[in-house]
């Protein structure tokens, strides 16, 4: 892709403050370990996000769904660790 303008971005949100707001914490996410929504094409994180934006990819409803998602997958994997552990412990004493 040729080079992403603020202008391309501004497209689609509403204005700059904005527009720093979402781009940063995609590229958070995306620096991460998130998987990016366009190709990576050596670039970084930050433009990686800012393409994403100017392609209509991203909105910060969707980056909202997005952490939600995560959050939630983080709090059934801690708890599938935690009774892994209960287990674990219950066994031992048992033996």
């Amino acid at each position: 892709m040729a080079r992403v303008t603020v202008e391309d971005c501004l497209e689609h949100v509403e204005n700059r403050f904005d527009l720093v707001l979402l781009a940063s914490r995609r590229a958070r996410q995306i620096s991460m370990g998130a998987d990016p929504l366009v190709e990576e094409n050596n670039d970084k994180p930050t433009v990686i996000a800012l393409r994403e934006i100017a392609e209509n990819l991203i909105s910060i409803s969707s980056l909202d769904e997005m952490d939600t998602q995560r959050e939630l997958a983080e709090i059934a994997s801690d708890e599938e660790l935690a009774n892994e552990i209960s287990q674990s412990t219950m066994m031992g004493s048992m033996s």
